[in-house]
């Protein structure tokens, strides 16, 4: 562990090589107003490149809440153990097999039976065990007052559940961010008309978290897409990942900007469920600003209860592995602003889907190189052409107005690696 106030290599790795303006280090949007979003500027600064380390900066002397600055470099995997080794599926629940789990629910997935063969019972218990050995290993929660930051262009965190957990004034810069595999993934025959697969880790999930800023990460599947994953019930793959990002329980301020978000089916969910409007009515106001979604399926995002500004962004994947980019949920308000979408043969219903939502509103956005018009798409699905909220209204931004701006800057800049200046 190297540790210190001031590092001078640090910071020069750390921030572009221009000199950084005020802005360059403040965000857009939501995780800009009220007391604003300064992660741990000014506070002691940690570098670390194990687990182990990461671990030991986050409670950052027995003050976690105290403001730090913890820069990540290299790989640092959330399987690592303290002697360096990586753990597997054996190594939280030695004996479990997915194939043994699977035929305990008989042809089809239809039903678990304990007692369908003599090993069902220790399988079923196997997987609770592991799962919760897996989720203890690799979940890491960052507390207030922090700023965590990538080193250069290759920190990454790797299968690391990622979570903030009721803390404020948060800042996560900078980092790669390979989604956990769920080596425990339950199935569930009731969900759907087939049933369907339950991971339980996101790459980064922020629970009652308030100014949070997510700035130039980088969120995929990374080495375990879906496409590698082992056949499951009626010849599907199995699902081993949650999402990408999960916004959830209240959480409030948030922006998310210049990042990339690749090759994933359930991106980003913001809301808890929509039963759970005492939680989230009036919260979840968050920010994407200048992002670029690559071959999402779907939850780009899904939205409930939020006020959600979605500006400036770039999505682009087939349309026939695309179901949906923006997902207006119960009592959502999302206001849609100058974005880019292209799916090459699809239509702009690809842009917006509604699940028990009321409104809706866009401004100036395009498809496949034309005016999108999503206003008439959402009037189309019975929900109405205003958000009942303006974001000019709440914070100052300047959006970028044309398209090949837009897609000249998210492509340039968006993701790790890149310069932090703004437009």
């Amino acid at each position: 562990m190297r540790r210190a106030a001031v590092l001078l290599l640090g910071l020069c790795l750390l921030w572009p090589a221009s000199p950084a303006s005020a802005a360059e280090r403040a965000p857009v949007g939501w995780a800009s107003t009220g007391s604003g979003t300064t992660g741990g500027a000014g506070g002691t600064t940690w570098t670390v490149d194990t687990r182990a380390e990461l671990k030991q900066a986050l409670a950052n002397d027995g003050a976690p809440t105290a403001p730090k600055v913890i820069r990540v470099a290299g790989d640092i995997s959330g399987h690592e153990a303290d002697d360096g080794s990586l753990l597997g599926e054996q190594d939280y629940a030695p004996g479990y097999d997915l194939g043994k789990y699977m035929s305990c629910f008989g042809e089809g997935g239809a039903v678990w039976s304990d007692t369908r063969y003599d090993y069902c019972k220790q399988q079923r218990q196997l997987r609770q065990t592991g799962s919760n050995k897996e989720k203890a290993q690799i979940q890491l929660t960052v507390p207030s007052n922090t700023t965590l930051v990538g080193v250069g262009r290759d920190a990454r965190l790797l299968g690391v559940f990622l979570t903030v957990n009721t803390g404020s004034n948060i800042i996560v810069r900078n980092l790669h961010l390979e989604a956990p595999v769920d080596h425990f993934t339950t199935w569930s025959p009731g969900d759907g008309a087939r049933g369907s697969w339950d991971a339980r880790f996101d790459a980064l999930t922020v629970i009652t978290g308030k100014h949070i800023w997510i700035d130039h990460c980088t969120f995929t599947d990374g080495r375990f897409p879906d496409r590698r994953a082992p056949i499951g019930f009626h010849g599907e793959r199995v699902q081993r990942h949650d999402g990408l990002l999960d916004i959830e329980d209240g959480s409030d301020f948030v922006t998310v900007s210049d990042s990339r978000f690749t090759g994933h089916d359930k991106a980003i969910l913001i809301g808890s469920g929509d039963g759970r409007g005492d939680r989230d009515r009036g919260h979840l106001k968050v920010t994407f600003v200048r992002n670029l979604f690559t071959d999402i399926v779907q939850r780009a995002p899904r939205v409930r209860f939020g006020q959600v500004h979605v500006v400036n962004n770039v999505y682009r994947g087939r349309a026939a592995a695309t179901r949906y980019a923006l997902g207006v949920g119960v009592e959502s308000a999302i206001f849609s602003e100058r974005n880019v979408l292209t799916f090459p043969k699809g239509s702009p219903a690809l842009a917006v889907a509604d699940y028990g939502g009321e409104r809706f509103q866009d401004t100036g956005s395009w498809f496949n190189g034309r005016p999108a018009r999503l206003n008439a798409v959402a009037s189309g699905l019975g929900l109405a052409d205003e958000a009942g909220w303006d974001p000019a209204d709440v914070y100052a931004y300047r959006p970028l107005t044309s398209r090949s701006a837009v897609e000249r800057h998210v492509l340039g800049h968006s993701g790790t690696g890149r310069s932090y200046g703004q437009p």
